[in-house]
Parts: C-alpha cells; structure tokens; sequence
C-alpha cells in the first residue's frame, strides 16, 4: 500500500523573516546530519554557496546577483557573518 503526500506550503504565509528564521532552522538540522555521517565543514559549506547562488540566479538572474555579490567582501571583513561575539 502506497500512501500519496502532497506538499503544502504551509509556511507561504508567514512572514519574511519569520520564513528566514524557519529556513535557517532547516538548514542547520541538515548541516548537522551531514557533519554526524561525516561530511566535511568545507564541503558542505561549498555546496550550500553553489546551491544558493543557483537559486538566486534563478530567481534574479544574473546581473543582479553579481551585483550583490559585489558588496560581500565588505560584509565578510565588517564581521557580519562572523559567529565569535566581541568582548566588551
């Protein structure tokens, strides 16, 4: 006996952050599963960049993802995706 599974988007209605933060919690749950069946930090790191650049790049195109990615650098050496909290 087969049982039929249709995908509800359960969380369209939610708002934009609140589907960032749900998006996030699902995104470190499979990260963890990956490093316990022993997948490398950078590899998953790596494939998770390609996989939303491509989606980004599908939905903008690519000019304007090239465009964003401009101002990263700037992003990265102000620490904003730095995880260590400054001591005060």
């Amino acid at each position: 006996m087969s049982e039929h599974l249709s995908y509800q988007p359960s969380r369209a209605s939610l708002p934009d952050q609140e589907q960032k933060q749900a998006a996030l919690s699902y995104l470190n749950e499979a990260w963890a599963e990956a490093r316990h069946e022993g997948v490398d930090g950078d590899c998953l790191a790596q494939a998770s960049l390609f996989a939303a650049f491509a989606e980004l790049v599908g939905t903008y195109g690519e000019d304007a993802v090239a465009k964003f990615v401009e101002g990263l650098p700037t992003r990265v050496r102000n620490g904003e995706f730095s995880l260590t909290l400054a001591r005060q």
